[in-house]
């Protein structure tokens, strides 16, 4: 049985690189740090809800979603 999303977790999905975890979106690992030539470098962070355990990655890449929401 699958649980399905809290309503912060959907709205958390549809924010920019500027949008803050909301307040029960909690850090799951340790950041995850990538080099690029000439300071285009960008970290992507693991979160996961206390409400709901949705599972979210933050990512700093322009070339990626800002919060990415793992289903399934």
């Amino acid at each position: 049985m699958t649980m399905s999303n809290c309503a912060m977790c959907e709205d958390q999905a549809k924010k920019t690189w500027n949008g803050k975890p909301h307040q029960y979106l909690g850090k799951a690992d340790a950041p995850r740090l990538f080099k690029g030539a000439q300071a285009r470098g960008f970290a992507e962070q693991d979160y996961q809800c206390l409400v709901c355990q949705a599972k979210f990655t933050h990512s700093s890449n322009k070339n990626d979603l800002a919060w990415t929401l793992w289903r399934g």
